[in-house]
């Protein structure tokens, strides 16, 4: 099949978000400048460079009350952030923070989540999280919409400082089978890494990869 249009796919539901799968989660925490916590997680994440270690999300909304979502306006006025990484083991808390709840409503309250301490930045982080992304607010950039009623944004966030759990290194290395991160899929479908397999990049062998080339 091929389609061009959003409106006109043919399907029951938009395939785009099944097609760009899986897709990590981003479980933002925040605050408000009245200090009321925020968290909630974002599917359209990932990290985007090394020198120096940034991250992109988009928190497109707007909410059902609407205005922006409570994770960008706390941002933009607090500029910091964290990035906490979902594994299977947390599935349910990160699924009910999702909710559509008012900006007095503290998500770690309600998913019964531990907010503790970050070393850079003033929000907390998810003490139950394997992994947790300190971040400084870098920018923020507003794409066109093709609906009167979304709003896309994607935020840039530069990591100030990463927590591992110690649970789920093994030999210097981040073990993905201990590790086990959640990810989005389309529709209501998720996924977890229970599965790992590596490959060698060819520039690491290039005499075998030269001898190939001349054989064909």
């Amino acid at each position: 099949m091929f389609y061009d249009d959003p409106k006109k796919h043919g399907l029951k539901f938009n395939p785009l978000k099944a097609l760009v799968a899986p897709r990590p989660i981003a479980w933002v925490s925040s605050h408000s400048v009245d200090g009321v916590l925020n968290l909630a997680p974002y599917s359209f994440f990932n990290a985007v460079a090394e020198f120096p270690p940034t991250i992109v999300f988009a928190p497109n909304g707007p909410p059902p009350a609407g205005g922006v979502k409570d994770t960008l306006s706390n941002i933009e006025k607090t500029n910091e952030f964290v990035v906490n990484l979902c594994n299977y083991d947390l599935r349910e808390q990160m699924n009910l923070s999702s909710a559509h709840v008012g900006p007095e409503v503290d998500e770690f309250a309600l998913t019964g989540l531990t907010p503790v301490p970050c070393v850079h930045v003033k929000v907390p982080r998810v003490k139950e999280a394997p992994v947790s992304l300190e971040c400084v607010f870098m920018q923020r950039v507003r794409l066109p919409s093709t609906s009167p009623k979304v709003e896309n944004n994607v935020v840039f966030g530069r990591v100030v400082g990463v927590h591992i759990s110690d649970d789920i290194i093994v030999d210097g290395r981040v073990d993905m089978m201990k590790y086990r991160p959640i990810a989005r899929m389309g529709y209501m479908d998720y996924t977890v890494v229970d599965n790992v397999f590596s490959m060698d990049r060819p520039d690491d062998d290039m005499d075998t990869v030269a001898a190939r080339h001349k054989a064909v």
